[in-house]
């Protein structure tokens, strides 16, 4: 089976990574083939014209305006990340009109989207055998779907960029009015299609700015500058963009979790989970409604896992463990699902539940895909660690080393799998000359990644550094690191509270009784036995 490099991946997790996509095997079925996660015949089912999922048009070439109206429905659901749903009204359009080839790249975009891109050349294809048919127009962005799919053959071949890119300019020289275009134009700067407007930055925001310039109310314009915003840390204006959006699309579930992103990013937790709540209402709905299992969904898994983490960040730890318990009680049927499962072991390993922890990892270890193996061999590493078994932690090192083997060196770069487990075995050895550098080159490179998912994950992760130095007795690690947590979000309870104990230990009263004193306002609405708070309890009533 072929595997695609995937640059920058929404991380539900929770930022963006690089990850190996599985490209499905080929097979024939209804003039197309479909062997991905997404049964057909749910992606075939007949669909009704919606409301409130926003408003997007493409003349193309129909006569049947019926046909015309299912076609705009599945952009403005294509564009809002919602392909089984945008792959359902592309062919109702097509059952309309059987000719209406940019239903078919529609569908070869759906189906990019669905990470199964032997189906989405299949409907490349049946859009090129109706190429008499098609303006000059549409026959340049047949050949801007058929650069981009040879582009993902191999996404590390710069040749294959710049046919995918030239393509798109050379469209824009005929059309430069074309807000569409620029919006590809975009899309294409982002350097892989898979990300899909979840990984751009300053010169794909020119490009999407100069589409809203040409279409003002384009919506996927609106939302894909949302996302460059948030990548380029102007959470202002993300937030301002993300809730232009979710107004556009009340009844679009990644519209509200978009907005949910934003108030999360500006420490406006509560409102943050009022929003992907609402997105779990809405999808939970429609899987009702539809009877589609809420596992074909990538975005469902996606949102339990941010609104497990703001509750986390809160210190709502019940809430927290039902929610990362969901997620991994759901295997994925992508890398990028399946690696994000190991938010539950990570949680348990937060939570010193080291044993349910190491069970967790152990069913990663077992996954088909490396990434996933990789996270669930250095997760049991870090459980065997906590509960004091230092030879085992390094047999799993070992067997997370070797899956890094098969894994392109830009993945390994972006991930902290298994440099973590490396650094908490040489400290835990009071091996400090070697650890302490490359503990602080994981913080540096946590903190270094962009997007509201790997900012909120990027606390919890440089925690769970801190704490590891606390175990292995480096105060002076410990200190560094809670400050950084302090700096990068300076709203968890959890990086002052880490903060006072370091503080404590140095025998700075004064720094610590104010660090433990902030960590007490902000878990205010925490559980009322989280065992950290307790702890500050006890702490602030011996200084009184």
């Amino acid at each position: 089976m072929k595997r695609f490099v995937c640059r920058k991946i929404a991380l539900v997790v929770l930022g963006l990574l690089t990850g190996a996509i599985s490209q499905a095997q080929q097979s024939p079925h209804a003039g197309h083939s479909n062997t991905g996660p997404v049964p057909l015949e749910i992606l075939q089912r007949p669909v009704a014209l919606r409301t409130g999922i926003g408003e997007l048009h493409e003349k193309v070439s129909t006569h049947s305006p019926e046909a015309q109206s299912f076609y705009d429905q599945g952009l403005a659901y294509l564009h809002s990340y919602v392909w089984i749903e945008a792959a359902r009204s592309f062919h109702q359009a097509l059952r309309l009109d059987p000719n209406l080839a940019m239903a078919y790249l529609g569908l070869t975009d759906a189906f990019i989207g669905l990470r199964d891109v032997s189906t989405a050349h299949a409907t490349c294809e049946r859009a090129k055998s109706l190429v008499k048919g098609m303006s000059e127009r549409e026959r340049a962005w047949l050949s801007i779907r058929e650069s981009e799919l040879q582009f993902l053959e191999d996404t590390d071949n710069p040749n294959g960029y710049g046919a995918y890119r030239k393509a798109i300019n050379d469209a824009l020289k005929a059309n430069p009015n074309d807000a569409w275009l620029w919006i590809q134009r975009g899309l294409a700067d982002e350097g892989n299609p898979f990300t899909h407007g979840q990984a751009g930055g300053v010169d794909a925001l020119a490009f999407y700015r100069t589409a809203l310039a040409l279409a003002p109310g384009n919506l996927a314009a609106h939302h894909y500058c949302a996302h460059a915003y948030e990548n380029m840390g102007r959470s202002k204006d993300a937030l301002e963009e993300s809730a232009l959006y979710a107004r556009m699309c009340p009844a679009i579930p990644h519209a509200h979790h978009m907005h949910g992103h934003a108030l999360m990013r500006a420490s406006r937790t509560e409102e943050a989970i009022g929003e992907f709540l609402k997105t779990k209402e809405l999808e939970e709905s429609y899987y009702r409604s539809e009877k589609i299992p809420a596992h074909y969904d990538w975005h469902h898994a996606h949102n339990l896992t941010l609104l497990a983490m703001s509750y986390q960040s809160l210190g709502q730890m019940k809430f927290a463990e039902a929610l990362f318990h969901e997620t991994f009680s759901s295997p994925g049927y992508t890398d990028f699902l399946e690696y994000n499962r190991k938010c539950w072991p990570e949680f348990l390993i937060s939570r010193e539940r080291y044993p349910e922890a190491l069970l967790a990892a152990r069913e990663l270890t077992k996954s088909e895909w490396p990434l996933a193996r990789l996270a669930g061999h250095t997760l049991a590493g870090q459980a065997l660690l906590g509960m004091g078994s230092v030879a085992d932690a390094k047999e799993e090192m070992t067997l997370a080393e070797r899956e890094t083997e098969g894994l392109p060196p830009r993945a390994i770069a972006a991930l902290p799998y298994p440099t973590t487990l490396r650094a908490n075995i040489l400290l835990q050895q009071k091996n400090t000359a070697e650890g302490e550098p490359l503990a602080m080159e994981v913080a540096k490179s946590i903190q270094a990644m962009p997007g509201p998912d790997a900012w909120i994950a990027g606390v919890f992760e440089l925690e769970s550094i801190a704490e590891s130095a606390r175990n292995a007795g480096d105060w002076e690690l410990a200190d560094s690191v809670a400050r950084q947590m302090i700096l990068h979000n300076p709203n968890y309870a959890g990086g002052h509270f880490a903060f006072g104990l370091a503080a404590e230990h140095a025998g700075h009263s004064a720094e610590a009784r104010q660090a433990f004193a902030a960590a007490e306002k902000l878990w205010g609405k925490a559980d009322k036995d989280l065992p950290e708070l307790e702890q500050i309890h006890k702490e602030l009533a011996a200084r009184r």
